[in-house]
């Protein structure tokens, strides 16, 4: 079976402002990139989220307040990063809906990896908040999904983008049969993520230091997340997959070219060859130098690929 790239051209819609970091431009990099790239690829719709899936890990008075603060024209502010367009919310529900599918469709056996390409990111956004450029966690709700219908009880999220994911781990720092797995640079926004937060034995926080060298990144990765990851046994992994610690990123210091991406992909695809059947669901995160962007997520693919 070929692999399954999730995407829609609604989420260009959303536009977070002139020269926001978080652009349409991001998506197009990653699609022409991977089109350009990787021929053969099995192109899917992603669907828009239904509120019932979102309800898995957002109240829905949370949903229906964005709804309702959705602009018809301009743009509503929620935080100094996160804004709302007459575009961001079918964006953002089909952004959800991607890894939600995706998941579904593994479940179903159409394919074991797949990946979304998708904006806006997911991985900040709380059950009650948006922010970090976030409107809806998007692989927290796939997840919810899985566990709701018996796709997989026992699930891992392996996250990689250099921002610590504080709104996968608030949903799910509680639940032992989810193993939430970061690597992250520190300091940097949003501040959380510190190796002392483990919620109840089911949270990894790895953290590098501005700058510092790729070896020391694939030390912590081989060394911190995946021992954890191959001891939990999980029956599916997710993925998210940011490419902002990418050198050329112009938001954090780190030191990554597209090839340790995939490197880090291959070994995630080995723990889950040996403890989930070979599935893999990824979803794409941060990254905001266009040229970067494209060609790790094209690593990051390939990688996925020969799994």
């Amino acid at each position: 079976m070929s692999l399954a790239v999730y995407s829609h051209p609604d989420m260009l819609g959303h536009d977070a402002g002139h020269a926001h970091p978080e652009q349409p431009a991001r998506l197009t990099a990653v699609v022409d990139a991977l089109r350009d790239g990787a021929p053969g690829l099995d192109w899917r719709e992603a669907p828009l989220a239904a509120r019932e899936d979102l309800a898995r890990v957002h109240p829905d008075r949370y949903v229906e307040a964005l709804l309702q603060a959705a602009p018809r024209e301009g743009r509503v502010q929620l935080d100094p990063d996160t804004a709302l367009s007459p575009g961001s919310l079918p964006a953002a529900l089909r952004a959800a809906g991607a890894v939600i599918e995706a998941v579904r469709a593994t479940g179903r056996g159409e394919h074991a990896v797949s990946f979304c390409a998708v904006r806006p990111p997911g991985h900040h956004a709380e059950p009650e908040r948006a922010m970090g450029f976030c409107l809806f966690s998007s692989v927290a709700a796939a997840v919810r999904v899985a566990q709701a219908e018996g796709i997989a009880q026992r699930v891992a999220v392996v996250d990689f983008d250099v921002h610590h994911g504080n709104g996968t781990q608030a949903v799910f720092e509680s639940d032992p049969d989810v193993l939430f797995l970061s690597i992250h640079q520190a300091p940097l926004y949003p501040g959380t993520g510190d190796p002392s937060e483990t919620g109840v034995g089911n949270v990894v926080n790895a953290t590098a230091p501005p700058n510092a060298p790729r070896e020391l990144w694939r030390r912590l990765f081989e060394t911190r997340l995946m021992p954890e990851l191959d001891a939990f046994a999980p029956e599916l992994i997710l993925v998210s997959a940011g490419f902002d610690a990418h050198a050329r990123d112009p938001l954090a210091q780190q030191q990554l070219e597209g090839e340790d991406f995939a490197w880090a992909t291959r070994a995630i695809l080995d723990v889950a060859r040996a403890r989930a059947g070979g599935r893999v669901v990824s979803s794409l995160e941060g990254g905001y130098d266009l040229q970067a962007l494209g060609r790790s997520a094209l690593a990051h693919v390939q990688a996925l690929r020969e799994g």
